[in-house]
């Protein structure tokens, strides 16, 4: 079997678990660590010709992450893609099962069972905490409704406040942020990386929690440490 990824977090998944059958992935793909395949651009814009080149029998990808075009294209070349979209923690260990089974995994693997152990484990949170979670900054955009990173955040004690919009990811003003009064903003490193000098400052007398994107936003096996990883983070801030 020949298997294209061009969604990050399902290379890492794939590559720990069958690494035999990857050959391709796109140029953000970065875990594990010298992951040596065929690299075939970005997650948006995937050189088509490549993946083709590489003769997949399987490509990856993610409705958020990817483009439909590029499914459709992939389809009518006569490839088989299998999209994931999910939107809690248990669709996506739900998901990475059925993932790891198209592949021809022979069981679950460690970091599955691990990552459903984490999860499974968690504490009763406290009162949660309401929290605006930025992801891009010029414009400003936030967390909203049904992502998989609010529910990561649910899980551990964090109400997004902007989870019954609307939208997605909504684009509100500063200005709005900060006129809800929010007890915590939390700010990933990825896809903008928020660091201790760019972001705090724009929320004055708020605490500031700076986390793992990676962990916030992948589903693979980083969920496995991703319960006690983030709940270190989001205590720091105070």
């Amino acid at each position: 079997m020949r298997v294209v990824s061009l969604v990050p977090s399902l290379t890492e998944a794939v590559a720990l678990t069958r690494p035999e059958v990857l050959v391709g992935a796109t140029d953000w793909c970065t875990h594990p660590a010298g992951l040596s395949v065929a690299r075939v651009g970005g997650s948006k814009y995937p050189d088509l010709d490549r993946v083709l080149a590489l003769r997949p029998d399987l490509v990856l990808l993610n409705e958020e992450e990817n483009r439909l075009a590029d499914a459709d294209a992939l389809r009518a070349a006569g490839v088989p893609v299998q999209v994931t979209f999910p939107r809690t923690v248990p669709e996506a260990l739900t998901q990475l099962g059925e993932l790891l089974a198209a592949i021809g995994a022979p069981g679950e693997p460690d970091w599955l069972r691990a990552a459903r152990q984490a999860w499974a484990g968690l504490p009763v949170p406290p009162a949660p905490r309401a929290a605006v979670v930025p992801v891009w900054r010029r414009p400003w955009v936030v967390l909203g409704r049904d992502t998989f990173a609010g529910d990561v955040l649910r899980r551990l004690g964090v109400s997004n406040q902007w989870a019954d919009h609307a939208e997605r990811y909504p684009r509100p003003s500063l200005d709005e942020l900060r006129a809800r009064a929010p007890d915590l903003v939390v700010l990933p490193d990825e896809p903008y990386r928020f660091t201790a000098e760019d972001g705090p400052e724009a929320f004055p007398g708020i605490p500031a929690a700076l986390v793992s994107g990676r962990h916030l936003t992948w589903y693979g096996p980083s969920l496995a440490e991703a319960p006690a990883l983030l709940a270190a983070q989001l205590a720091a801030a105070g």
